[in-house]
């Protein structure tokens, strides 16, 4: 059967462009926007306000959801994994965590990823495609329409999972429209965050759009010896570039960087490690977010005890470097990036 394009593809802006193509009025886009966001629509015949021959138009063209339900995993704390499946046969995963500050979805932004960081589990299969905006859409309405069940939503989106955002940026930005738009999810744009392993020029273009959606930047190491070995992107986009890319990025935007920092034993967590990147980063507009490692079995990486990992916390703060050490989410399932969907994989392979 034939895939056809989600209606979650369409910016409101785009929506409009294409029912005018369609000879309809564009007012008719706000209308659908209620029926899919607001109302959670699941099929176009819901939509009653909307003409019939707009109904058997959209119908004929478009899906509303582009994904099913493959898998799910719940821990003991609350963190939900989700595997879907598109029409093409491809999966991707998508988590939902609980914090104090409400709940926050990760989404992921590729089938796969070609970045090649050393100890990620979305790297041990390489990109096939990028998502479409619908695509990404879609793991969210599925997750808060199951929210919609006990009158929850969805707080935060975090564009963590598996892939590089900014290797897939215009379908990235339009996902982000969408869900912030008033007539969207209407999530704030300061409860939006787009993560990158860092390629400059990509950062330099979204510096110059003046979003309010927060940038984190995976940086895990200190130095460009050991951020080589850890991320290849460092070759091309190495950390005097990546530094001054985000400085500009910063003053222009007056907006305050996120820097990631998975801690991995032995590798990146000592003192000297520490002080490092405090000398770095130290006078920006920045933080640092301390990631406990989720292990996998295909790298010899390890996660670092809570004793250093919170000595380590200690040091950055002590030599003026603003930080916070996350807490574990999702020890009792596959909670690494793409570490469901590669067991899949191999599974479907046995």
């Amino acid at each position: 059967m034939k895939a056809m394009q989600s209606i979650y593809d369409f910016t409101l802006t785009q929506l409009e462009e294409m029912l005018g193509e369609l000879g309809q009025k564009p007012y008719r886009a706000k209308q659908i926007y209620a029926w899919l966001y607001r109302k959670r629509a699941e099929s176009f015949e819901e939509m009653t306000d909307l003409p019939a021959g707009l109904i058997t138009q959209l119908s004929e063209r478009y899906v509303i959801m582009p994904v099913t339900l493959v898998d799910k995993q719940v821990a003991r704390d609350g963190t939900a994994k989700y595997l879907f499946e598109m029409q093409d046969g491809m999966t991707v995963e998508t988590v939902l965590m609980h914090f104090s500050f409400g709940k926050s979805v990760c989404v992921s932004s590729q089938v796969g990823c070609n970045m090649g960081c050393t100890f990620c589990a979305s790297g041990l299969l390489k990109k096939q495609r990028d998502l479409t905006a619908g695509e990404m859409t879609a793991q969210i309405m599925y997750i808060q329409k199951e929210l919609d069940a006990e009158g929850s939503r969805v707080d935060n989106i975090v564009i963590m999972g598996t892939g590089e955002p900014f290797d897939n940026y215009d379908n990235v930005l339009d996902f982000c429209r969408t869900v912030n738009s008033d007539h969207g999810l209407a999530i704030g744009a300061r409860h939006i965050t787009i993560s990158t392993c860092g390629i400059v020029p990509k950062i330099n273009a979204f510096a110059k759009e003046r979003f309010q959606y927060n940038l984190a930047i995976s940086l895990h190491a200190p130095n460009d010896e050991l951020r080589r070995k850890l991320m290849p992107v460092d070759r091309a986009y190495p950390l005097d570039q990546l530094m001054q890319a985000l400085r500009e990025y910063s003053t222009d935007n007056h907006r305050r960087i996120t820097f990631e920092y998975i801690l991995l034993k032995g590798v990146n967590d000592s003192d000297h490690d520490a002080v490092e990147l405090a000398d770095l980063i130290r006078g920006m507009n920045a933080y640092v977010n301390l990631i406990p490692y989720n292990e996998v079995d295909e790298n010899e990486y390890r996660t670092t005890d809570d004793r250093t990992a919170l000595h380590f916390y200690d040091v950055l703060m002590k030599h003026g470097v603003k930080a916070t050490l996350r807490t574990k989410h999702g020890e009792d399932i596959d909670a690494a990036c793409g570490q469901l969907r590669a067991r899949h994989e191999r599974a479907g392979k046995a």
